[in-house]
């Protein structure tokens, strides 16, 4: 166990620089390994990622249009779940700018700790419950709550569910969604 952490974390840390010294081109994206984090990963060992803020407008705009998304509401989710820091990490695990859970980015093709592949698959995440919800009423504000606390926590509760953490987390997306519109922060 003590050298399989310590094997995650060399490799964090040396995707970490080889990405910020050797930026990888985007016709790489395709043929990118797929990390497989262990759910157990001790969230404290790698919160001990520098704090590296980007700015993701780029793949925002790429991500919203290819799988038909507001770019707005996808900056949103991002602002909402990491305030940019791409090495970003929740106690419960959940990793980078768009805070997949290593499942989720696994089930969608993508090593969360790459940027562009963490926005893409958290965009193709949230597509997927904008789908889920388009016919329920207020489809949006579930789509925005089953990011956060999960689709079966919102089907359960047959709309948002009743945590504080969740209620809060949908006003602060739409706020920033509507900020995001009106050009108060550029998509």
């Amino acid at each position: 166990m003590k050298f399989a952490v310590i094997a995650l974390l060399s490799f964090l840390f040396r995707s970490v620089i080889s990405h910020e010294i050797h930026p990888r081109p985007q016709a790489a994206l395709a043929e990118s390994p797929v990390v497989t984090l262990p759910a157990k990963t001790p969230a404290l060992l790698l919160s001990k990622l520098p704090v590296k803020i980007i700015d993701p407008t780029h793949f925002i705009k790429a991500a919203a249009k290819k799988h038909n998304v507001q770019a707005a509401l996808v900056k949103s989710i991002v602002k909402a779940e990491s305030q940019f820091n791409a090495n970003a990490v929740s106690p419960r695990g959940a990793i980078g700018l768009m805070q997949l859970m290593p499942e989720t980015a696994q089930q969608f093709g993508a090593d969360p700790t790459i940027p562009e592949q963490n926005i893409d698959a958290g965009t193709q995440y949230l597509k997927a419950l904008l789908n889920r919800y388009r016919h329920c009423r207020n489809g949006l504000p579930r789509a925005i709550a089953a990011y956060n606390a999960g689709p079966g926590n919102v089907d359960k509760f047959r709309g948002i569910p009743p945590f504080k953490e969740t209620r809060v987390y949908v006003t602060r997306v739409l706020t920033y969604m509507r900020q995001f519109q009106r050009g108060g922060g550029r998509v």
